[in-house]
């Protein structure tokens, strides 16, 4: 798995991390110590960990200038909206193979417990 970030604003510098990922999911063991970490919203179903085996900077010379003006609320909008059955019906519908083409469990998770959400 490979993250990489980029500096928008002020130096373009670029910093990839490389390593394994591994995907947890609420109904996993590492769930509820992970979750801590993080402000969840609804619809929330991963938190994906790497562990770093390399990492590697950049001059982005070529990477736009941009500058942050806030963040996005139509999604968690569309989560309220859609509630807890409708999130599920939805990822059932919607969600079964990544984009390039693995299946994501998201139905077997959901058949360990259905009531759950994250």
């Amino acid at each position: 798995m490979t993250i990489m970030f980029c500096g928008f604003e002020k130096k373009p510098w670029i910093l990839r991390l490389y390593g394994n990922g591994r995907v947890v999911r609420p109904g996993d063991a590492a769930w509820a110590t992970l979750e801590t970490n993080f402000e969840l919203f609804p619809g929330s179903r991963q938190i994906v960990q790497l562990s770093v085996e390399s990492a590697q900077t950049s001059r982005g010379l070529g990477v736009p200038q941009y500058e942050f003006q806030g963040h996005r609320s139509g999604l968690i909008q569309w989560a309220e909206k859609k509630g807890e059955r409708g999130i599920q019906d939805y990822w059932k519908d919607k969600n079964q193979v990544s984009i390039d083409g693995l299946p994501t469990r998201i139905s077997q998770d959901l058949d360990l417990d259905p009531d759950r959400i994250p």
